[in-house]
């Protein structure tokens, strides 16, 4: 009798990739760099090593003497608020490795960092489910169904040229889970699969990312923690999201193309995987929209316009975007009259569908709970940057580029990537003679085109929305990868001879 193979779900391949974390607790040895923090009332600088907590004068001549390339500006203005690495400083420490309690004790560790996002997941499913009992998306959707016959394939050009350009303003990632239960079924009414969403949303993001032209959570933090000005090396940002979000587009359009014209081409194909969100008829063509119909859908597009404006604007993070959707929830409920227990039995329903999503968000940050608490995540930053320390400018930036690919399959946070391995890198690059805006950008390239793959990220709760795995998505990902990274180091070089 043979055995068919099944891919782990999300959640057994990170427990697995929590378990090969806490093997390198046990096989690298701990330590850390000292760190440098701004304490504004006391205008001291603050720096945390093996040997303790001291205090020095805050000015920019300790800067210099530390080998910190940042202004004392920056540090005044409150735009590094983070403790920044001290290049030099890495020291070894007492092993902490990570036992099996720890590995349990690791996702439910994660769970408490990112409550924040859970909730926010929840009340999106709730908020959807309120807005699914209307009718009016089964209506909205069959309209432009109706409407774009025949052109499907703008929607994917316009949704990921909008996606990407979120990712680039303002670092738009967790807040493209919102937008899975509204284009899946869009998608899939336009005669394209699973993966089509998914393709669009996500690369979308991961390109916005890589190409960061104004991201304040990755450019200008990287940039600041760099010691140059973020709009140095713009030009190559702006190159690089030009060219990846065109590639992107292409890649997507043909594979969206291919599976219309025979779905057996689909890498779904056979794979028996259900749309968790109702699947609206293409055959139903919605000529006219009532008046209801009108304003539930102009709402729930005001909703999320909305938090895309107080994201990049009012400086909403996910307190406020979790409490403008549950009272948008509230507001379709009372407009549509459904009563108070009904509401809630959507509501209910709606976050329901989302649940496993937010465990899945928890279990990742696991990860990083165990590379912190085993001590080993500043050796994996020493060994990288000892890797690259003498290679020549042409060699240098696209090996820096793979390092930081590496380094974010440990560390998800594109603000904590960087004023972690910033000041790092920074001084190696002033040693090799390659300019600073360059390690930004390096870092940008590799960090965002990591997150296409990495189960340590957003990808997998992204999967979990559709029910695609992750093997699957890997063998649609791959060859795109490929054509960004080539882009990638192109624009490096250009920035070396230009």
């Amino acid at each position: 009798m043979r055995l068919k193979f099944s891919f782990p779900t999300p959640y057994t391949v990170l427990m697995l990739v929590i378990v090969i974390a806490a093997i390198t607790t046990w096989l690298l040895p701990a330590g850390n760099y000292s760190t440098l923090s701004y304490d504004a009332d006391s205008e001291k600088f603050k720096i945390e090593s093996t040997d303790g907590t001291r205090e020095i004068e805050a000015s920019q001549e300790a800067l210099d003497e530390m080998g910190i390339l940042i202004s004392m500006e920056k540090f005044e203005s409150g735009k590094i608020k983070k403790p920044i690495s001290i290049p030099g400083t890495y020291q070894k420490t007492e092993p902490q490795p990570q036992g099996p309690a720890d590995i349990i004790f690791a996702p439910i560790k994660g769970m408490y960092d990112v409550i924040d996002i859970v909730l926010f997941v929840l009340i999106i499913g709730g908020f959807i489910g309120v807005f699914n009992s209307s009718g009016a998306f089964d209506q909205g959707i069959g309209y432009l169904a109706n409407k774009l016959q025949g052109r499907e394939s703008i929607l994917i050009v316009l949704i990921t040229s909008m996606i990407a350009l979120g990712g680039t303003t303002f670092g738009m990632q967790e807040e493209t889970l919102a937008f899975y239960p509204i284009l899946v079924p869009v998608f899939l009414a336009a005669g394209y699969d699973l993966m089509v969403p998914v393709a669009v949303v996500f690369i979308g993001s991961c390109v916005g990312i890589m190409g960061g032209t104004i991201n304040p959570f990755g450019t200008i933090i990287a940039s600041d923690a760099a010691g140059v000005n973020w709009t140095i090396g713009f030009a190559s940002r702006l190159a690089m999201l030009i060219l990846g979000a065109t590639a992107a587009i292409i890649y997507i359009v043909r594979y969206a193309k291919k599976v219309k014209k025979d779905p057996t081409k689909s890498l779904l194909h056979g794979l028996k995987i259900k749309s968790p969100f109702k699947v609206i008829d293409r055959e139903e063509n919605v000529e006219k929209l009532s008046l209801k119909t009108k304003t539930l859908l102009s709402l729930f597009a005001l909703t999320f316009a909305v938090m895309i404006y107080g994201v990049a604007f009012l400086g909403w993070w996910f307190q406020e975007m979790t409490a403008l959707f549950l009272v948008a929830a509230i507001i379709i409920g009372v407009l549509q009259r459904i009563g108070e227990r009904n509401f809630v039995a959507d509501f209910m329903e709606g976050a329901k569908d989302l649940l496993g999503v937010s465990l899945i968000i928890g279990i990742a940050r696991g990860v990083t709970v165990i590379l912190n608490e085993g001590k080993v995540s500043d050796t994996i930053l020493f060994y990288a940057a000892n890797m690259v320390e003498g290679m020549s400018g042409f060699v240098f930036l696209p090996a820096l580029m793979f390092v930081f690919f590496f380094l974010a399959l440990f560390i998800s946070s594109s603000s904590g990537m960087a004023v972690v391995t910033m000041p790092i890198m920074s001084s190696l690059a002033q040693v090799i003679g390659v300019p600073q805006e360059e390690i930004v950008n390096a870092y940008l390239f590799g960090f965002g085109l990591m997150n296409i793959i990495t189960p340590t990220g957003l990808l997998l709760p992204s999967l979990a929305m559709v029910n695609i795995d992750y093997n699957t998505w890997l063998k649609f990902a791959w060859p795109l990868m490929i054509i960004l990274a080539i882009i990638g180091i192109s624009i490096l070089w250009m920035g070396l001879i230009f």
